[in-house]
């Protein structure tokens, strides 16, 4: 009867921290997601050691990571997936607010299909996760390495043009969730003149309805995926660099301010129903 009670008694405290210890959650979480996305694609290795910087091997590592989304509470919505899915080579820009992006670029790639992403030479020795990375497809360039990593982006953009493939750039390099979409680095832009491949904004509502990484708050959300037109870089040069990026980034805010309103209000809407 004590041992019973002792159970139901530990039950009902554990429901109630989850409940009530926000930090727990937020922990739990994102360990989750960690942990989840690491184990699958490192099982995954095998399946990719047959067809080797296959990025459609991407597709298997995404049927495989879905589910991680509806357990740690996050909705996508997609709008123009029309801009995604088009068989052309182009370079896509998204804002970079949480590595739970990673789980919105999951949700669309299937839109997508043949696309690779970049990702900092360091990852690539992050273990078994920078092992299934490399032989999935993903492309690691070295940022330290100035004119060099420009000239490898360069010969990197020329490849995917000859198979038709897709790359997406987080221009603004750091992840920072401030409700804003900071300043971007000219590599992607400078990449899609000289290739001559047109620019696709990809733009991700706020995540500061649900996510607050200093309050250590991680609570059910929706995200807005927006892909907005694409932007021709036919007949420009390097020296159009700085007016391309201000049109893309003018874009994007415009869209990033009026998905993350949408995304409060019916949050706010919900929470008085």
């Amino acid at each position: 009867m004590d041992s019973s009670w002792e159970f139901v008694m530990s039950a009902m405290l554990s429901i109630y921290l989850i409940k009530n210890y926000k930090p727990l959650i937020y922990y739990l979480k994102f360990n989750y997601f960690c942990g989840s996305l690491t184990t699958i694609v490192t099982i995954l290795i095998p399946y990719f050691m047959l067809k080797p910087r296959n990025v459609l091997n991407f597709l298997v590592c995404c049927a495989g990571c879905k589910h991680i989304s509806k357990v740690i509470g996050i909705k996508w919505t997609l709008r123009g997936a029309e801009n995604l899915s088009k068989d052309r080579t182009c370079v896509f820009v998204a804002n970079h607010q949480s590595s739970l992006d990673i789980q919105g670029m999951i949700d669309v790639w299937p839109v997508i299909k043949k696309m690779t992403a970049i990702a900092k030479r360091e990852l690539l020795f992050a273990g078994p996760f920078g092992i299934s990375m490399f032989l999935a497809g993903l492309t690691f360039i070295n940022r330290q390495a100035g004119e060099k990593a420009g000239q490898e982006m360069i010969n990197m953009m020329e490849d995917l043009k000859k198979k038709n493939i897709k790359l997406w750039v987080f221009p603004e390099g750091t992840r920072r969730n401030t409700g804003e979409i900071h300043q971007f680095k000219k590599g992607a832009f400078y990449t899609a003149i000289q290739a001559q491949v047109p620019i696709v904004p990809v733009v991700f509502s706020s995540y500061k309805p649900f996510l607050d990484s200093e309050k250590k708050i991680f609570n059910k959300g929706e995200v807005i995926i927006t892909a907005l037109p694409e932007v021709s870089t036919k007949n420009l040069t390097v020296n159009d660099v700085d007016d391309l990026i201000k049109q893309v980034r003018d874009s994007m805010i415009s869209v990033y301010v009026k998905t993350s309103k949408e995304i409060t209000t019916k949050m706010l809407k919900f929470k008085e129903d």
